[in-house]
């Protein structure tokens, strides 16, 4: 598969200049807040839950709990699962990574403009919050890239109108392998013979990552990171560069400590930020 530099992933974190009464301040915050909460927000095929699973290291289905932290029997909601488990006010919590809190939405496209008014006033009435816990902290937009059209008016609903205040958005990109499926395709139609279709393939598949780049940039509110993630179904794949990204663009010591101790992605990421 093709490699693209990712966006945001410096993994230096400015410690070293704290005073020793502020680390102690941010380490007591960071204990007493203790879970990271994050909204992942993208359509029905964009792979939400297999990214969700990686960053947990898990297989399993996750709880969820209604506004009320009560525990929803997944059993009782049948035949409308899908409709209780988006419900962006339930909570969703892998058992084995018990510090992440996973708020979804279903994506725009699925509920209309009444979707984007939940989500508008969800990450509102989230920022309200006076406890660092109750707070979302990060957003996850995932967009797959086997869509002939990636941006559609979802996304251009979003970005354009939503304003996330302090909240960074990274945007992911997954099933990034389509790009080259699809630029065989195209390539071979054009009259190369498959060798050299699957060379040019990788050039193909920058110049449409590229594209989708200067698109983001001419949004409104624009991400703070982005990061491409391909083929996540097979079992050797990770998220990692979704940690790295996603521990960059937060503001804030404090949130970086929990999310990076929380997350069970990369190993090599947890003990660098310990030893820093």
């Amino acid at each position: 598969m093709f490699s693209i530099n990712q966006a945001n992933v410096n993994l230096t974190p400015n410690f070293d200049t704290e005073s020793q009464e502020e680390q102690i301040r941010r380490m007591k915050l960071a204990r007493k807040a203790g879970r990271f909460r994050i909204l992942i927000i993208g359509r029905a095929n964009a792979g939400k839950t297999t990214i969700l699973k990686k960053i947990c290291n898990t297989t399993d289905e996750p709880e969820i709990y209604n506004s009320k932290g009560e525990k929803i029997d997944r059993s009782s909601i049948e035949p409308t699962a899908e409709r209780g488990i988006h419900d962006i006010n339930n909570e969703m919590v892998f058992q084995n990574s018990p510090g992440f809190i996973f708020h979804d939405s279903r994506g725009f496209e699925a509920g209309g403009s009444d979707e984007l008014q939940k989500v508008k006033r969800f990450i509102s009435e989230r920022s309200k919050e006076r406890k660092l816990v109750n707070q979302v902290h990060v957003i996850w937009y995932c967009i797959p890239l086997d869509d002939s059209r990636p941006f559609q008016h979802a996304e251009n609903q979003f970005f354009s109108e939503v304003g996330t205040g302090k909240v960074p958005i990274v945007v992911v990109f997954t099933k990034c392998e389509a790009l080259e499926y699809e630029a065989v395709n195209v390539l071979e139609e054009q009259g190369h013979n498959f060798n050299d279709a699957a060379k040019g393939s990788v050039d193909y598949a920058k110049e449409h990552l590229q594209t989708a780049h200067l698109k983001l940039q001419s949004y409104k509110y624009q991400p703070k990171g982005y990061v491409y993630l391909q083929e996540m179904e097979k079992p050797n794949t990770n998220c990692k560069m979704l940690v790295k990204c996603t521990a960059n663009v937060l503001t804030g010591s404090t949130l970086q400590a929990i999310f990076v101790s929380t997350q069970q992605a990369s190993l090599e990421i947890s003990i660098k930020y310990a030893i820093e």
